[in-house]
C-alpha cells in the first residue's frame, strides 16, 4: 500500500483499488484469525486455571469437559464440543508464549488469579514480538495440525516451515503425514529437497478463509451461509430437497450441510435424510462434475461414518446417493455399506426413487 495514484488513466485507477482491496482482505483474514486464536488459547488458559485452583473441580471430576461443553453449548458459544477444549487445553499449554499477545485491556477483564499471572510474564519485548510474529503468520487450524506433532524440536520445524513457505493448512498437514521432517534429517542434500518441495507446496491466499468451520462458527455464520460452492449448487440442493420430499415414499428431512467429525476433520454432507418405511438414514452427496471414484469413496466414507454413529437400534444400515453432472453428462450412483441383508436391498431399491427419476430430475434441472 505505498504506491500512491499519481494519475487518473482508467487502468491506474483499477489497479489502485485492486491493491486496496487485497491489503484490506489480508488485513481482515489477519484480524479474524488472530482473534479466534486468542479465543481459543485463552479457553484453554481459564480451563487449565480451573482444573487447578476451580472450587467445585471435584464434584465433577473426569466429567467437567463434558459438562462445560454443553453448559457453552447452550451459551450457544461456539466451536465448544467436549473435544475441542481438551484441544484447546493443550494448545495453551503447549504454546505457553501466546500470553505475550494477550492486551493490557482484554487482561482486566480476566479473573484476578489468570490476569496477575500474565502480567508478570508479558514484560520481556523479544518474547511477545515472538508471540505476535507467530500469530499473524498462523491461523488456528494451522496450531490445530501442529498440536499432532508431540515431539517439540519436530514441532518447531514444522511451524518455522509452515511460516517459511506460507503454507496451507492443507498442505502443513500432507508435509506432516509425509514425514518430510525425518526426510530433511536423513537427506544428504537438504537443499535440494527443500528446493524440490517449495516448488509443490500450495501456499496461503490473502483471503479470508470463511469456510473454516472454526472461523465461520465463530463469527456466527451458518454452514449453510457459507458452504455452498456455487449459487448453482445452492440452487440445485434446495430443488433437490423438495423434490426428495415431494416424493411422499417416507423421506423426512433432517439437515442440510451436516457437519460430521472424522479424524480431526470438518466434512459437509449435503442433505440428510431419514426414511420411516426403510428406517434408515440417506445421504445425498451432489457434485457438479462428472463422476469420479474419489466422489464415491466420499460418500462411501459418510455412510460408513453414519452407521457407526448416528445408527439407532432397530435401524437399518445407511444408504448414499450420488449425484454427479457436468454440461454433458450426469450419474447417480448408490453408495451402500455394510448391506448384506438381501430382503433390505431388494425393499430399498423399491422404496427409493430410481436411477432413471433421479437422472431425469438432474439433467431437466441442468437444462
Amino acid at each position: 500500500m505505498d504506491n500512491q495514484i499519481t494519475s487518473f488513466t482508467l487502468p491506474q485507477l483499477a489497479e489502485s483499488i485492486n491493491s486496496l482491496h487485497c491489503h484490506l482482505v489480508t488485513e481482515a483474514s489477519r484480524a479474524v484469525n488472530m482473534t479466534l486464536t486468542l479465543r481459543n488459547w485463552l479457553i484453554g488458559c481459564y480451563i487449565a486455571e480451573y482444573e487447578l485452583n476451580g472450587e467445585d473441580r471435584a464434584t465433577y471430576g473426569e466429567a467437567m469437559l463434558e459438562n462445560l461443553s454443553e453448559k457453552l453449548t447452550a451459551m450457544q458459544v461456539s466451536a465448544c464440543g467436549k473435544r475441542q477444549l481438551y484441544r484447546y487445553i493443550l494448545f495453551y499449554k503447549t504454546y505457553p508464549q501466546i500470553v505475550r499477545s494477550v492486551t493490557p485491556q482484554l487482561q482486566k477483564s480476566l479473573p484476578r488469579q489468570i490476569s496477575e499471572k500474565m502480567r508478570s510474564l508479558t514484560a520481556f519485548s523479544r518474547e511477545a514480538n515472538e508471540s505476535l510474529y507467530l500469530l499473524q503468520h498462523l491461523s488456528y487450524t494451522h496450531f490445530e495440525q501442529l498440536l499432532s506433532v508431540e515431539e517439540p524440536e519436530k514441532r518447531a520445524f514444522y511451524q518455522a516451515e509452515c511460516i517459511r513457505g506460507n503454507w496451507s493448512v492443507r498442505e502443513l498437514k500432507r508435509q506432516i503425514g509425509s514425514l518430510y521432517y525425518e526426510r530433511t534429517v536423513l537427506s544428504t542434500n537438504k537443499e535440494k529437497l527443500v528446493e524440490l518441495t517449495d516448488g509443490h507446496v500450495e501456499r496461503n491466499t490473502n483471503r479470508l478463509n470463511i469456510r473454516d468451520p472454526y472461523v465461520f462458527e465463530f463469527l456466527g455464520l451458518k454452514p449453510r451461509e457459507v458452504m455452498s460452492e456455487s449459487h448453482l449448487e445452492n440452487d440445485l440442493i434446495e430443488k433437490l430437497e423438495m423434490f426428495l420430499l415431494e416424493l411422499g415414499q417416507g423421506f423426512c428431512f433432517e439437515a442440510r450441510q451436516k457437519r460430521i467429525l472424522i479424524g480431526g476433520e470438518y466434512f459437509f454432507v449435503d442433505l440428510v435424510f431419514y426414511h420411516r418405511i426403510l428406517k434408515c438414514h440417506v445421504l445425498v452427496e451432489l457434485k457438479l462434475n462428472a463422476f469420479n471414484h474419489e466422489n464415491l469413496g466420499q460418500l462411501n466414507t459418510y455412510v460408513s461414518w453414519y452407521r457407526e454413529n448416528m445408527t439407532s437400534e432397530g435401524d437399518n444400515p445407511p444408504i448414499g446417493i450420488l449425484l454427479c453432472t457436468d454440461k454433458n453428462h450426469s450419474l447417480v450412483e448408490y453408495a451402500l455399506a455394510g448391506m448384506d441383508n438381501k430382503l433390505f436391498v431388494s425393499r430399498y431399491l423399491l422404496e427409493l426413487p430410481s436411477r432413471e427419476e433421479m437422472l431425469r430430475f438432474v439433467e431437466e434441472q441442468m437444462q
